[in-house]
């Protein structure tokens, strides 16, 4: 029953994710990325301590002592990758946004090896190259038919560093303190609020702050609901009960369902080399995980 929970919470995490992709790209002119981020953790932080005080009582005594860790854990896996994450939106598509996730699972399995020392099969190699191929195909594949095609590789570029900063951060999960999933987060999104505040600060500085319109507050409300504050409680609950190398590969859903809601709700166009790309993703995936059977 608990790995049955775990794989419909990981699924909802995808969906939530997938949803993200396409808000990224609705947020472009509606607010700047820096203030996204911090009123994004802003607005957790405000919930959280509405609903997760008796966690954080309960868990503080474990939690303190890791305090500088999971301060790291949350800089990187959550300010860093959202600020990456929503630059990027200015610069690609949400489709490619989509399809780029689904190379977190692979750099989670280098992550693990690394770290952790956790064995490779040959097949898990050949999995980790189709999605290396994958995500090459979809940051160039449009080269030379696009007039953009170079700025969108930007933004792919850029989506590539969030995904491997969250899947550090997925790997650094694996030595989490003893505590509740509300408990652990609750300090990962503090840490996050904190060192998102110098990145808005310097945007504003530099004159590139766009305040929120309608649109824009809708943008914070959707990001604070679901791809922060549901799908990171999901997400860490998941690999709580079955681990990191098995809950990563939900995030593979991401890119399935990503291109559904690009193409139905922001018309964008499912050129060739995206499907070519989605293929090889999710075939590199498919061999990793035949590679554990």
């Amino acid at each position: 029953m608990d790995t049955i929970r775990a794989y419909l919470m990981l699924t909802g995490t995808a969906v939530c994710w997938s949803g993200h992709a396409v808000i990224n790209r609705l947020a472009v002119g509606e607010i700047s990325p820096m203030l996204l981020v911090s009123l994004r953790w802003l607005g957790v932080v405000i919930l959280i301590s509405v609903i997760a005080n008796k966690y954080i009582r309960q868990d503080w005594l474990s939690l303190k002592k890791h305090l500088p860790y999971l301060f790291v854990m949350g800089a990187l896996g959550y300010t860093t990758f959202n600020a990456f994450f929503y630059v990027s939106g200015h610069y690609t598509h949400a489709l490619n946004i989509g399809i780029l996730q689904g190379s977190i699972p692979m750099f989670v399995l280098l992550g693990s090896f690394i770290f952790h020392r956790t064995k490779i099969k040959p097949l898990q190699i050949a999995g980790v190259l189709l999605t290396i191929l994958g995500v090459c195909t979809v940051s160039f594949g449009g080269y030379g038919i696009n007039k953009g095609a170079l700025t969108f590789a930007i933004g792919d570029i850029l989506m590539i560093f969030a995904c491997l900063l969250y899947a550090g951060y997925t790997v650094g999960l694996q030595n989490r303190p003893p505590s509740s999933s509300l408990g652990l987060f609750s300090v990962l999104a503090i840490a996050a609020l904190v060192t998102s505040i110098p990145l808005a600060a310097g945007e504003y500085i530099l004159g590139q702050t766009i305040w929120p319109t309608r649109e824009g507050w809708f943008v914070v409300g959707f990001v604070v609901l679901f791809p922060s504050l549901l799908a990171q409680i999901f997400f860490i609950n998941g690999v709580k009960t079955i681990g990191p190398g098995r809950a990563g590969i939900f995030v593979n859903l991401v890119p399935v369902f990503a291109a559904i809601f690009a193409v139905t709700i922001l018309n964008e166009p499912f050129e060739m080399f995206h499907a070519a790309a989605l293929v090889l993703v999710l075939g590199g995936i498919g061999l990793s995980e035949r590679a554990k059977l």
